[in-house]
């Protein structure tokens, strides 16, 4: 899910390093890449989320039941993969469990972990979210010519390559 929400970020960025145009803009005015990043994921939010509401679950719901695997993961797993805070997490998954979509599990070679499994109720619903997910990117990449998707994932990798450094550098300043 998150690749395809930076690959329609990514769309919007290629366009803008394909005109150069922020390249002649004076600071003061010039749009920045990452403002067209967080503008795009905005618009996906709202999109996931109004398509979500037709199935009686949240995009926050909808990206947990994406990430989750028949052998099940750790709730600790979870969080830094979707982005999300631990209590943010804790309230999602309580209210996931109550609603019949997941269910808690020890797991079996190490007690001190717990494990979150998908419910049928779950799988149907993890269907669903996927089939939107999927649906949606499809469309998206038949719009595109292919040789500018390969622009795409390259100018991708490289912003994720760039951003982790940059976390790094910063952790280690810290």
């Amino acid at each position: 899910m998150v690749w395809n929400t930076l690959f329609y970020c990514a769309c919007i960025i290629f366009h803008i390093l394909a005109n150069n145009d922020h390249l002649t803009m004076d600071k003061s005015q010039r749009i920045t890449i990452d403002f067209y990043i967080r503008q795009n994921w905005h618009k996906l939010q709202r999109m996931y989320n109004q398509k979500s509401q037709n199935y009686d679950i949240s995009i926050s719901v909808g990206y947990i039941l994406l990430m989750i695997t028949k052998e099940g993961i750790p709730s600790t797993q979870l969080g830094p993969k979707m982005g999300m805070e631990p209590t943010s997490l804790s309230r999602t998954l309580k209210t996931m469990e109550e609603d019949g979509l997941i269910r808690r599990e020890m797991d079996k070679k190490d007690k001190r972990k717990v494990l979150i499994f998908l419910t049928p109720l779950g799988v149907d619903k993890r269907r669903i979210a996927r089939d939107v997910v999927l649906d949606f990117d499809d469309r998206l990449v038949s719009s595109i010519p292919k040789n500018k998707l390969k622009v795409y994932f390259e100018v991708m990798q490289k912003v994720d390559e760039f951003i982790e450094s940059e976390l790094e550098n910063m952790e280690k300043q810290a």
